[in-house]
């Protein structure tokens, strides 16, 4: 029977995906198949409660405000400044200018939320600059690529506050959490450039001119806008001075003090930047309440405990049960975006990792690891089309200079499977 019911809601599923039918719509339709099918509940009161909790949840309120900070800062120079500021101290490391694509990546990842704003406001200084000063394409691009996956995982992040609301765990202690993976990937991507940079030292420019200490930090006052900024919503988040929600309106007030320094600020910037954040939240809002609903039916049918169950008789190790799931995710990275993979499987899949006896904040990082690699997999790899757009390269070539930052990632998922510390210390640490 559990066989029948899981055929029936996977086709129904994928058919009203083929057909076009929006994600939300789609998961609110199977849930009401599965449910009108094979329970004696009443579908439409239990839709009704379902959607409406989930729409009017308070912890919610961080998502638009994040979005629009986000929005604010696209419309600025703020990727012009990261620029000029780094530029300088990056001269003597060896690959020069192309850590800028990690370094920026990183930096405005903690003030964006979402991997796709950070290529494309990244990109759009960093890879005409590259190019002219006769940097190697592969490696301009394929940083750029992996690295701008670090909007999901650095805070504040689009995709962490999604999955805090589906498992219901604190977005703040799962901020905090995604800090040290985060850098460490950086740090990954930077030691993979040193080492290629070394091994090829005729394929990176000469040192454009050598500065002084002074021009140096002279230099620096671009940066001092965003670092500002990330230590107004992280710092407050982690001192435990604002909630998550607070924190988001904070970075709000300062993304618009930045654009107003900026001249940037007109009311041509903040309707389009309203508008933009509207259309974003709207579209994850009604993924959220069709995956709620899905939730609901899913319980009554118990496919989730008997999942579990099945996976438990199994007798597979944590190690195993990470490898499985990487492997899964890889495979559903290739066919659905970050949102839609984390709504679709952890009503599922939360059960059984407890059962496991996982911390759902360090299962919450590594969701957020392995749906950053589907942001770089054909084909459906969204930083791939945005990286597209902006070059007109096509997605398979760039997905082959984006493959070393994959295997990289997938090296970060060993590292965090046997050293969970990396992820729990700093919100244990916040708690205390």
């Amino acid at each position: 029977m559990d066989l029948l019911i899981t055929g029936v809601l996977i086709g129904a599923l994928l058919l009203l995906l083929a057909a076009g039918v929006w994600i939300g719509l789609a998961l609110i339709g199977v849930a009401w198949i599965g449910m009108a099918l094979f329970t004696q509940r009443s579908v439409g009161d239990a839709m009704a409660l379902t959607i409406w909790g989930s729409a009017s949840s308070w912890t919610l309120t961080a998502l638009p405000l994040f979005i629009w900070m986000g929005e604010i800062l696209f419309r600025t120079r703020l990727s012009e400044d990261l620029f000029r500021g780094l530029a300088p101290w990056l001269q003597r490391l060896p690959g020069r200018l192309l850590h800028t694509n990690i370094l920026g990546s990183t930096l405005f990842a903690a003030v964006s939320g979402s991997s796709a704003a950070t290529c494309a406001t990244v990109g759009k200084m960093t890879l005409p600059e590259l190019r002219r000063r006769g940097y190697p394409d592969a490696l301009s691009l394929g940083t750029l690529v992996g690295a701008s996956t670090l909007g999901l995982m650095i805070p504040p992040s689009i995709i962490m506050i999604v999955y805090g609301v589906t498992a219901e765990v604190s977005i703040a202690r799962l901020f905090v959490g995604g800090i040290v993976p985060g850098l460490l990937l950086a740090a990954l991507f930077m030691g993979y450039v040193i080492v290629w940079s070394l091994l090829h030292p005729q394929a990176i420019p000469p040192e454009a001119e050598r500065l002084s200490l002074a021009d140096k930090l002279r230099a620096s006052r671009h940066l001092l806008p965003v670092l500002l900024l990330i230590g107004g919503v992280l710092g407050t988040i982690y001192t435990g001075i604002a909630t998550a929600t607070e924190a988001a309106a904070v970075g709000v007030v300062g993304a618009l003090l930045i654009a107003a320094a900026q001249r940037a600020l007109t009311w041509a910037t903040l309707r389009d930047s309203l508008l933009g954040a509207v259309r974003m939240y709207c579209m994850i809002a009604l993924i959220l309440a069709g995956a709620a609903f899905l939730t609901l039916a899913m319980g009554y049918l118990g496919l989730p405990r008997h999942v579990a169950t099945w996976i438990g008789s199994l007798g597979l190790e944590p190690w195993q049960l990470i490898a499985a799931l990487t492997l899964f995710f890889i495979v559903l990275g290739c066919f659905l975006d970050g949102i839609s993979i984390v709504v679709l499987t952890m009503g599922v899949l939360l059960p059984t990792v407890q059962a496991a006896g996982l911390d759902l904040i360090w299962f919450g990082i590594f969701v957020v690891l392995v749906v950053e690699m589907a942001q770089i997999t054909p084909p459906v790899g969204f930083n791939l089309f945005v990286l597209q757009g902006m070059t007109g390269r096509q997605v398979t070539e760039l997905a082959r200079h984006a493959a070393p930052m994959f295997v990289i990632m997938v090296l970060a998922v060993v590292l965090l499977t046997a050293f969970p510390e990396l992820v729990t210390w700093l919100p244990q640490r916040m708690a205390g």
